[in-house]
């Protein structure tokens, strides 16, 4: 990695030659990720305006990493989308893809484009490329650039942008802090926009520890999948959007984590399965309850929308009429 060190380096020499009142913009939530590439980019000299879309969830955790992360010496913008809007979207991006994120995964990577452009600000830093951290077939999308390409194949948006989504009660002005700049737009503005993972070595727990030392405070325990400080700083949002993986792929969050995990060579495969078997069944009670409340819609319509993305190629149900995943890794299953 040390020659992506340099490559880094030799980058925000260039941008420090065109740059105004700022150097980036970092996009950031209350998480430990965000933390750390404020962090980095201090340790480089750089002047930040950090951006956050905020999340209708935020909790008490998140807003307090928020205000820990200000305080380490930069500017902020706390970016609230209209929530009339946001509600619907929210509703109409779960009933469609069964996942409430699309309008959190496309505010949060418009919104720092859009202020980069706006303010001209000649580069914005992303955190881990999830093309190379997950796996992706694409290598021209495993590089350090977001692109409008990388946005539609990793941006968690189910392939789509904002034009897909306006109709009737959704206009393309009321979905505007949506819209993504096109490239040339990028282009012409000379903006940059880089994954800070290319430049260095990507681990949850290393950047944990480093803003941890920083003030930044994880859960008591996981929110959702292994990690006690990641994905914390949204109440529900999510946790659902995790939670439709079991349905979708027959795997969980937890399974995420713990892949990495093992990639990492902190606990073998067996020991993964093993801290599958104990935590069981992770049926999100709460969140779901919270999610209806926030949709307005019951429990019942909320099971009912989360059948129709049930992947049949996976799931059959067994001689008690119960879905069931047929090969299943773990034996004796609670299903």
């Amino acid at each position: 990695m040390e020659g992506e060190k340099k490559h880094f380096e030799k980058l925000i020499y260039k941008i420090k030659s065109k740059s105004k009142r700022y150097d980036c913009v970092i996009p950031v939530s209350g998480g430990k990720d965000s933390t750390w590439q404020v962090i980095k980019a201090l340790e480089y000299g750089l002047r930040p305006l950090c951006v956050t879309w905020k999340t209708p969830a935020r909790n008490k955790l998140g807003e307090a990493n928020i205000k820990n992360l200000i305080k380490l010496g930069v500017n902020h913008i706390d970016f609230s989308i209209n929530p009339k809007v946001e509600k619907t979207f929210t509703l109409r991006s779960f009933e469609s893809v069964g996942s409430p994120v699309v309008p959190m995964h496309m505010a949060l990577h418009a919104i720092p484009l859009q202020v980069a452009i706006g303010f001209e600000i000649p580069l914005i830093i992303w955190g881990e490329n999830s093309a190379f951290e997950y796996g992706g077939n694409n290598k021209t999308l495993k590089g350090f650039s977001l692109t409008h390409a990388w946005l539609k194949k990793y941006g968690v948006t189910n392939g789509t942008t904002v034009e897909d989504w306006v109709d009737n009660d959704l206009s393309f002005l009321n979905l505007s802090p949506y819209y993504w700049p096109t490239d040339e737009m990028q282009k012409k503005a000379d903006v940059k926009a880089v994954f800070l993972g290319h430049f260095f070595n990507w681990d949850p727990q290393k950047t944990y520890e480093i803003a941890k030392k920083h003030g930044f405070q994880a859960g008591k325990k996981p929110k959702t999948g292994y990690y006690s400080f990641a994905d914390i700083d949204d109440e529900f949002l999510i946790t659902i959007h995790h939670w439709m993986k079991w349905y979708k792929f027959g795997f969980t969050r937890l399974w995420d984590n713990l892949s990495l995990e093992i990639r990492n060579n902190r606990i073998t495969r067996e020991q993964a399965i093993n801290i599958i078997k104990k935590v069981g069944n992770e049926l999100p009670k709460k969140e779901i309850s919270d999610f209806c409340k926030y949709v307005k819609i019951t429990e019942k319509r909320f099971f009912q929308v989360a059948e129709k993305f049930r992947n049949k190629n996976i799931w059959n149900k067994n001689i008690k009429g119960k879905f069931v995943l047929d090969g299943f890794l773990i034996d004796k299953w609670k299903w």
